[in-house]
């Protein structure tokens, strides 16, 4: 006997199985447009007491995100931003600039939008990913050799005022890799010779006792007894330049390049000191905490940062110093 469906009976089909639908993202109210969210941000980098140098990179980044997102018609709120906005803005900043460019605007938006995060100003997370991050090739740190550092002192010899000022910088730069924004910031007052040490700003507007050696301590009194005969003698800066006012950051990356172009270094610049002091100083049995204090870092990571390259080398000569084997 065979089975029949009753005319009023539908009957049933299988059900097709559902296929997984992409979540559908969020909506987010627009947010406050970030031309004016900069304009607080940088209120609160001032009242943080941030280095000037340190907002102007901030700002730089912003300002040039802002007109990438305005450009081609992104959202330009702080909610509206996402990943693939800044993604292609770091990717149009490399091919347009560098890779170093783009992965110092990565750093500064990040900062910038944890700001809005804390500030309430975007709802989400950050969309500066750090899987973004521009991959910098790493380069090899110049350092000043023994040989340089002498022949740079020896284009500064003799008595008169520009060969004492020239000197007396060389021998703090070589002493304890005093920053750039450091050398120009000295003032009279914080020059203590009998103490041997000179007070620095360092960044973040702390204060800085960086201790100089005997013959930068002699190098300075030279150079002030000639001070005091100059026609600037009454400005409170330390360093007098020769256009009528005092030694400026630019006044001082000009007296490096002359001074190695006398002695026959090219593109000697303030910087190079910095890597070079540490170095010497863990060379010669300084523990890095001392090295750290010293040159005014607030984190140990950053005397590896400025000696890594040369790691070896010291590693070598300890071990000639201290071999083993040779004791037996």
């Amino acid at each position: 006997m065979s089975k029949t469906t009753p005319e009023n009976v539908i009957p049933l089909r299988p059900a097709r199985p559902r296929r997984n639908r992409r979540p559908a993202r969020p909506t987010v109210p627009a947010g406050t447009p970030l031309p004016a969210l900069l304009d607080s941000w940088i209120l609160a980098l001032r009242a943080a007491n941030k280095a000037k140098n340190t907002i102007l990179s901030y700002t730089r980044s912003a300002r040039a995100f802002i007109a990438y997102l305005t450009e081609h018609g992104m959202p330009d709120d702080g909610e509206g931003v996402e990943a693939e906005h800044v993604r292609a803005f770091l990717v149009s900043e490399q091919e347009r600039t560098s890779v170093h460019t783009s992965a110092a605007h990565h750093r500064n938006l990040s900062v910038w939008f944890r700001w809005m995060i804390d500030e309430e100003e975007r709802s989400t997370l950050s969309p500066v990913l750090r899987a973004d991050a521009p991959k910098v090739p790493k380069k090899v740190r110049r350092y000043l050799s023994d040989e340089e550092l002498s022949a740079l002192l020896a284009a500064c010899k003799g008595p008169g005022f520009l060969d004492r000022r020239d000197t007396a910088v060389l021998r703090i730069l070589i002493d304890n890799g005093m920053r750039l924004d450091g050398v120009t910031g000295l003032m009279l007052d914080d020059v203590d010779l009998r103490g041997r040490r000179l007070r620095i700003t360092l960044k973040g507007g702390d204060q800085h006792w960086a201790p100089i050696g005997a013959k930068a301590v002699q190098a300075l009194d030279r150079y002030l007894r000639v001070r005091a005969r100059h026609t600037l003698a009454g400005l409170p800066n330390l360093w007098l330049g020769s256009r009528g006012k005092a030694l400026t950051r630019w006044g001082v990356t000009e007296l490096l390049e002359k001074r190695g172009n006398q002695a026959g270094i090219e593109k000697v610049g303030p910087h190079m000191f910095r890597g070079t002091a540490a170095h010497d100083l863990l060379a010669a049995g300084a523990h890095p905490n001392d090295v750290q204090s010293i040159l005014g870092w607030k984190s140990a990571a950053m005397v590896r940062h400025y000696t890594e390259d040369l790691a070896h080398e010291r590693a070598r000569e300890t071990h000639a110093r201290l071999s083993p084997s040779d004791r037996l």
